[in-house]
């Protein structure tokens, strides 16, 4: 088993992951009416009201808040709070560490498949915007993907900003994509059935290796885009109207741009903002999922629609409860575990 991606957790944090499992178990009558004492959006869409506690507990509890000014402590801070609300997984068949030449070093790498057999390969880019993030701090949301999709998924640790600005993250989802294509027949797979997935952050270098790629022998068979931040250098209604208090505000993503295109430049050419390049014909067929409550929901409908207007097929799951992050919460709400599932639905249809 992968070394790499386990997390200690510290004795409170397991009680409080205790109690989060049971709130997640809470009867769907109770939800109901709890549901109707949370917040609506400008579409009439309702909060998750568990989603909404752990919104409001990150926003004034300072050791629930995954951001920090150090990039090292916010890094960690994820982790464990990642850990504390994800799902438990009987052992995996591979379930192993790998290490992938990169453009400037080596990348490392888990790749996971659950069962006996596979029906392809996903290359996942976690999110946490550029900076923050890593294999571990996602490993249930690839591990989910993998026994839901039935695929291996290859969870790439790319490099991070401030460390490694623009463009070393997109160079090493680049070089993560290729070496998934190299090894496929190795692992006995077919190298036409590979697709790209990430959230947030991922979805934005997903969105990037997709369209990078188009044109090469062997691209991408889907792409899945979870609360994709796909234009750097706009801004959106949704990033107005959730500005602050739900988990990520326009603070974050000012920090987290700053951190990774410290050039504003950078901010408007498609390898940093998939949603401003010229041509989307030829992409690979999409599953956007977008947050009702989520400062990146428009981009992601955005996105969509570009896709769309090429003439690529893409489905979206507009999960209007939902906050920023949601994939990473599946243990705490219901509705997260039902998108999640969509999803990798999609995603087995598509490898197939």
């Amino acid at each position: 088993m992968s070394e790499s991606t386990k997390v200690s957790l510290p004795l409170a944090v397991r009680v409080q992951r205790l109690i989060l499992q049971g709130l997640g178990q809470m009867p769907a009558p109770m939800r109901g009416v709890l549901a109707r004492m949370v917040p609506a959006n400008s579409a009439g869409e309702r909060l998750d009201p568990f989603l909404a506690a752990a919104a409001l507990a990150a926003s004034r509890i300072p050791a629930l808040n995954m951001h920090h000014e150090d990039p090292n402590v916010a890094r960690r801070k994820l982790e464990v709070a990642s850990a504390m609300m994800a799902p438990s997984f009987p052992p995996f068949a591979i379930d192993e560490d790998l290490v992938i030449d990169g453009p400037d070093g080596p990348i490392h790498a888990t790749r996971y498949r659950a069962g006996a057999t596979s029906r392809g390969i996903v290359v996942f880019l976690h999110g946490g915007g550029w900076t923050i993030g890593s294999r571990a701090s996602h490993d249930a949301t690839a591990r989910a993907l993998a026994v839901d999709a039935g695929v291996d998924v290859l969870n790439v640790d790319y490099r991070l900003a401030p460390e490694n600005p623009f463009p070393a993250a997109a160079a090493d989802a680049l070089a993560a994509w290729r070496y998934a294509v190299e090894q496929a027949r190795r692992w006995g797979l077919d190298p036409h059935k590979i697709g790209v997935a990430g959230d947030s952050a991922g979805g934005n270098l997903a969105a990037v290796v997709a369209q990078q790629t188009r044109g090469e022998d062997v691209v991408p068979a889907h792409q899945l885009l979870i609360y994709p931040a796909v234009d750097l250098a706009g801004e959106t209604a949704s990033m107005r109207e959730f500005a602050t208090g739900r988990f990520l505000t326009r603070d974050h993503m000012n920090w987290f741009i700053g951190n990774y295109l410290p050039d504003r430049a950078d901010r408007e050419t498609p390898l940093a903002s998939p949603l401003l390049a010229d041509d989307f014909a030829g992409l690979p067929p999409a599953h956007i999922v977008v947050a009702g409550f989520d400062p990146l929901r428009d981009e992601g409908l955005a996105y969509a629609a570009r896709l769309s207007a090429a003439g690529v097929p893409v489905t979206v799951d507009r999960a209007g409860s939902m906050i920023h992050g949601f994939f990473n919460m599946t243990m705490l709400s219901p509705d997260a575990r039902e998108s999640a599932k969509r999803a990798a639905d999609e995603v087995a249809v598509a490898l197939n």
